[in-house]
């Protein structure tokens, strides 16, 4: 018995799973205004043909999702959109054809198709949508995903944000988790109205002045504070203590999902509101948006995405439901590529391909033998240049870590044309492998060692904390006693998601900016983790920071000209301060 078999054993007594098998097959109901599938376990309602989830039966539940809302503001995918002349234009995506694409006892699926045509220019998305919905056989959830298409010479257009909501019961859901150390009771969403908050710096961001709780009077809310890098979003969702019922989101791959593995997206807020972000200008703006030009031709999938359902027997701690999710997302994880999915644009495992390699890291400063890449992120993604993986949200990326000997493998790569990508925590750079890599089905390529030589002049005479894409190790202040999200008072991984620690910078540094003086000060004390404005009075500065350092030089003067120093400052952007025979004084400006 592996060990996910036997944690799912232990927690049996007092969870109810999915994979039973109940007596009765799935079973498929289509009514007008709305399709109803159910599996005895849970019942789904779908409205016909739009395609939105209205209803999710389960365990003596009537409907999981908020049943004050209107019926399409419950489970839905939406998208962001800007066309010619047309910015920022939300889009609650709904079909305009139902079809049934497989039905039998062990398994329904069905679509719910939104065709575009030249009419509809300026009106809605030019794509053409697909929504699809699974329930299996003896399984507590549901699975859903999405076939993007935009034709050859259809208008140019950009997508800011496409994601799956689902909005949940206010008077049930209470208790919301992320990771094993990001949980808690959350606000009510009329917590957020005039009379019980502090509107802050943005919309999102309130004060509870007057919260239905008043265990949560004086905290901060803002969904962004509950927000993770994609690699770390498999799993979260919300539990209801009255009856103990969990509604978890489980994405098992990140494949359709771009940016690459630390970019940052949304999860779960107060609502209850549960989102499975694909694609997001959150946190890095135009450069992640995709742009469609010229007519491309383009056409993407997105999930599938599991919701599952558990709920507890026993009266045990409810909070056991996310111990039972966290188990489910490793048994989807490992089923991953799915063999159900009924669409040819969804590729299964044996379609797939792998790569794998050994990365090494020469840097003959450090040591004189090739170092191992031990930790390596390594991913495939669409051609570009190096680092270019970070800007790219059309195509699917598939990502690993490489072992603690550089060696990595890649697999369920879908066919394609692909450059492989890698960075390496503690060395600046990124690595492109030269030549592009095509996956063909059941191909496994192997490119033996691969080298990625470090950018540098020369040795290292200083430097500024650890590049590893992370500000972790800079110095990150308490945050204003006023402005506090006590999730995170004693959590060193996360006390940055604080609100307002902008602020804490002018309040440390009032009259000038940080002077980091080399040799003296400590990164982890002394550098404000963020490069933020100041407010002065009536105005907004920008940092002007300042590296003072002495850096001694064994050149002669007398055998070069004044002229090739200054050029060599230039060069180095750095200011030119004073210079004697064997010692260069140099400040820095950060413009």
């Amino acid at each position: 018995m592996g060990p996910i078999q036997k944690l799912r054993k232990a927690l049996r007594g007092c969870c109810s799973c999915s994979r039973g098998m109940p007596p009765i097959g799935v079973r498929l109901d289509v009514q007008d205004g709305h399709v109803i599938i159910d599996n005895g376990i849970l019942q789904l309602t779908l409205s016909n043909p739009d395609g939105i989830v209205t209803g999710v039966r389960y365990n003596g539940v009537d409907n999981l999702l908020e049943v004050l809302n209107k019926a399409d503001n419950r489970g839905y995918w939406d998208l962001v959109w800007n066309g010619t002349g047309k910015s920022g234009i939300f889009d609650v995506i709904k079909g305009t054809d139902f079809r049934i694409l497989f039905q039998d006892e062990e398994q329904v699926e069905v679509s719910f198709t939104r065709t575009w045509t030249p009419s509809l220019e300026g009106t809605l998305v030019p794509l053409n949508i697909d929504k699809r919905f699974v329930v299996l056989r003896g399984c507590s959830g549901f699975y859903t995903y999405a076939i993007y298409e935009h034709l050859e010479g259809w208008p140019d257009f950009d997508i800011g944000e496409t994601r799956i909501a689902f909005k949940l019961r206010k008077d049930k859901f209470y208790y919301m988790a992320i990771s094993d150390d990001r949980q808690r009771i959350m606000p009510m969403p009329d917590d957020r109205m005039p009379g019980r908050c502090q509107q802050l710096a943005y919309p999102e961001a309130v004060l509870l002045t007057n919260p239905i709780n008043p265990d949560l009077k004086g905290e901060v809310d803002d969904k962004y504070q509950y927000s993770c890098e994609d690699q770390d979003i498999k799993v979260h969702g919300w539990i209801s203590f009255d009856p103990p019922v969990g509604f978890w989101q489980i994405t098992p791959s990140d494949e359709f999902r771009a940016g690459g593995p630390v970019k940052q997206n949304l999860t779960s807020h107060v609502g209850p509101t549960t989102l499975s972000v694909f694609l997001s200008a959150h946190y890095a703006g135009q450069d992640v948006v995709p742009k469609f030009r010229n007519g491309e031709y383009w056409k993407k999938v997105f999930g599938p995405v599991f919701i599952y359902l558990n709920s507890s027997w026993d009266g045990s701690d409810p909070k056991m439901l996310w111990e039972d999710a966290k188990i489910q997302m490793q048994v989807e994880v490992e089923s991953w590529p799915y063999d159900f999915p009924v669409s040819e644009d969804f590729q299964k495992c044996l379609q797939r391909g792998s790569v794998s390699g050994k990365l090494l890291v020469r840097d003959r400063y450090i040591d004189g033998d090739d170092i191992y890449a031990n930790g390596a992120y390594v991913g495939l993604a669409l051609p570009g240049e190096a680092g270019s993986w970070q800007r790219e949200f059309k195509g699917y990326q598939f990502w690993t870590r490489a072992d603690e000997n550089g060696s990595f493998t890649i697999t369920n790569v879908r066919t394609g044309d692909y450059n492989l990508y890698a960075w390496v925590p503690g060395f600046i750079g990124d690595y492109i492998y030269d030549a592009a890599i095509t996956v063909t089905s059941g191909n496994n390529i192997d490119l033996g060692d691969l080298v990625f030589e470090p950018p540098r002049d020369g040795v290292t005479l200083w430097d500024i904390g650890i590049p590893d894409r992370s500000a972790a190790e800079f110095y990150i202040p308490d945050p204003n006693p006023t402005y506090v999200n006590r999730l995170y008072i004693n959590d060193p991984a996360d006390r940055f998601r604080q609100y307002g620690l902008w602020e804490r910078y002018a309040d440390l540094y009032p009259d000038t900016d940080l002077v980091y003086t080399i040799g003296d000060s400590d990164y982890k004390k002394d550098w404000f983790f963020a490069q933020v404005t100041r407010r002065i009075r009536t105005h907004i500065s920008q940092p002007h920071g300042r590296l003072s350092f002495i850096l001694t030089v064994f050149i002669h003067l007398e055998a070069t000209s004044f002229e090739w120093h200054s050029h060599l400052l230039h060069f180095l952007n750095y200011k030119f301060v004073s210079m004697t025979q064997k010692q260069i004084l140099l400040t820095l400006q950060q413009d």
